[in-house]
């Protein structure tokens, strides 16, 4: 079984694959201060619960935009399974031609979308992201990243209006009933949820039209439910689509 691992700046998402069928996964906040040990004890908790024992894993691939963390899962690895995990960087095959002005700067999840987008669902393609950040990638159709766009996420945003407003509130991030709020609260879902459904919208036409047209556009990321609702334009949406990338390049390179 392969584990694969994606450090994000909220989460951390894991899940375990065999062979191409992803078994099961699991979420776990994303703390800079804790120890190997204190991941180890709840991975090491979390898996039996789904049935999987930690000698099932073989292989891990692992992707972080959270570099201080990352020797720390790379020691979990090492420590509790036994093994020295696929770590996304340069030189790592991935199948996709970065062609950013520096491509170090393009974050390992991006690159890990791109080659399952790519692998499952052909160019060109736009992938958004929208989770902490809202991210757009844009991918030719023979596998040439060209570059993206990225803006706060809806949760960044609605934090940023609480601590920054005297009245305003913490609301859910949910669909109001139309955009025209009658009450604060419908006033922020409308300005966030359906501001950002319309940003999303908006920006993947740009990108399409940049890439010559026919774009298939793949979405994923832990908000991606909310955005969904109050758009049609996704032509697969895909939450663990960074988990299947880490698996496809594990397997490119020799896994």
């Amino acid at each position: 079984m392969l584990l694969a691992v994606d450090i994000g700046n909220t989460n951390i998402t894991l899940g375990v694959f065999q062979g191409e069928n992803l078994q099961a996964t699991w979420s776990i906040a994303t703390v800079a201060s804790r120890m190997p040990d204190e991941y180890g004890l709840i991975v090491s908790q979390l898996l039996p619960l789904k049935g999987i024992a930690l000698e099932d894993v073989t292989k891990i691939a692992m992707c972080s935009v959270v570099p201080p963390l990352t020797p720390t899962l790379v020691e979990l690895c090492e420590s509790y399974f036994g093994l020295s995990p696929l770590v996304v960087g340069a030189g790592t095959k991935t199948g996709i031609r970065i062609l950013y002005d520096n491509p170090r700067d393009v974050g390992t999840d991006r690159i890990a979308d791109a080659a399952a987008a790519l692998t499952l669902y052909g160019g060109p393609l736009v992938v958004v992201d929208i989770g902490t950040a809202t991210v757009f990638d844009a991918v030719t159709h023979n596998g040439e990243y060209l570059g993206g766009a990225i803006a706060p996420g809806m949760s960044i945003a609605a934090d940023a209006l609480f601590h920054s407003t005297s009245q305003l509130r913490r609301v859910e991030l949910d669909s109001p009933p139309g955009a025209i709020g009658t009450n604060t609260v419908h006033a922020i879902q409308s300005g966030l949820v359906l501001g950002y459904a319309d940003m999303v919208k908006g920006m993947v036409a740009r990108f399409d039209q940049e890439l010559g047209g026919g774009s298939k556009v793949i979405a994923t990321g832990g908000l991606v439910g909310v955005i969904e609702k109050e758009i049609d334009i996704f032509d697969a949406v895909d939450p663990y689509l960074t988990l299947t990338g880490l698996r496809i390049i594990h397997e490119l390179n020799g896994g």
